[in-house]
């Protein structure tokens, strides 16, 4: 864990496999921090319980209590996803101040994993594609999935990099601020004429299912501040910033209710559920108490044995690609909205189980195969 612009440093109980920066034989390698594996692992979970539900359950249930609360809760798995993107983004162009003295370097360095995340993003498109053959449309290519969105996002802050520090920190927060506040007036924009492709990638609620930049690459660039911030935090002030998150997650929570119920706007038409900035705050105010809360459990009350929230945490994107090849695809038709809610519940279980046998499996292989390369100890 790093200590001021020391490059690294031994620190306390657990985060000796954090995501701190070491030497190694290609110059630098990144650790993990259990806390937030644990964290991306519960986002894997909610998304998965989410995802089947939406695919296997009758219509017919759709409007009662059990389905909507599956979805509502799924409608956090997006923001943890995004923010700790935006998290991972900030760790790296921490790395990148200590080694690369160039600004604009740093920035092309940082365009290159965005242009990366896109890569991934169509890529995924394309089998996504495939797998629903032969009902398959050329929609599906281009759809702005999650993944579309944050390779968008990485790149537009990308300039990010320029910056050093706290006013990398300052700047996340404004473009954060900025892009949470400009959310409404882009839905009001007289769009009429302009791509409908343009429109899913800019326009907030303009496609159902769509991830556009405004507002969800809000979430990205105050995650970028709060990487920043932990990745710069002594290890023996991590508890206190672990304490701080928690309480400024929950003032978040009430100022972003607050500002939600009064009977005034200064949008003229705003929709909550779209593009309201009042629930870009609510929301990352849970994503930081769930941090803290993330940490206080993978710290204080779980051993440092395996754990399965984490593996899928650390394998969420193989997770991500393979459960929604299985739970949309045609393979399954026959289930497709033909479940009850217990039946449900059940389908969820077993996606889940699956998910975790092949994060062990896929873990396992990478662990023997690092070992096979490992030069010999003499």
């Amino acid at each position: 864990m790093p200590v001021q612009n020391s490059c690294y440093q031994p620190v306390a109980r657990g985060f000796s496999v954090s995501y701190g920066i070491e030497p190694g034989d290609r110059g630098f390698r990144v650790k993990r921090f259990p806390f937030l594996d644990w964290m991306r692992g519960l986002a894997v979970v909610i998304m998965i319980q989410c995802h089947t539900f939406n695919s296997f359950t009758r219509l017919d249930l759709r409007e009662g209590g059990p389905y909507v609360l599956t979805q509502f809760i799924g409608g956090m798995a997006a923001p943890l996803f995004l923010l700790m993107a935006g998290m991972t983004t900030g760790f790296q162009m921490e790395s990148l101040e200590r080694r690369e003295p160039s600004p604009w370097r740093r920035w092309r360095i940082s365009l290159k994993r965005a242009g990366y995340i896109l890569t991934i993003a169509f890529t995924f498109r394309f089998t996504n594609w495939l797998f629903s053959v032969p009902h398959a449309g050329v929609a599906e290519m281009t759809k702005v999935d999650i993944l579309n969105c944050m390779g968008v996002g990485m790149a537009a802050l990308a300039v990010g990099a320029v910056f050093r520090g706290d006013a990398r920190t300052r700047f996340a927060v404004i473009a954060g601020l900025a892009i949470a506040a400009l959310s409404p007036v882009m839905t009001n924009l007289p769009w009429s004429g302009t791509p409908a492709l343009l429109q899913e990638y800019l326009v907030p609620g303009a496609g159902r299912g769509r991830f556009a930049f405004f507002p969800n690459v809000a979430y990205i660039a105050f995650g970028m501040a709060l990487g920043t911030m932990v990745k710069r935090a002594a290890a023996e002030r991590f508890e206190r910033l672990m304490q701080w998150s928690m309480l400024l997650g929950f003032s978040m929570i009430f100022i972003g209710q607050y500002f939600s119920n009064i009977p005034y706007s200064v949008y003229p038409k705003s929709s909550f559920w779209n593009d309201s900035p009042a629930l870009i705050v609510i929301r990352v105010g849970i994503c930081m108490m769930i941090m803290a809360g993330a940490y206080l459990w993978t710290e204080y009350c779980v051993g440092s044995g395996w754990s399965w929230m984490q593996a899928m945490g650390k394998n969420s994107l193989q997770v991500y690609w393979v459960h929604v090849m299985i739970v949309y695809g045609s393979l399954v038709l026959p289930l497709k909205r033909a479940l009850s809610i217990p039946q449900g519940a059940l389908a969820t279980v077993i996606v889940t189980l699956m998910m975790i046998a092949m994060s062990a499996l896929w873990l396992r292989w990478k662990a023997r195969k690092a070992a096979r390369s490992a030069p010999a100890v003499p």
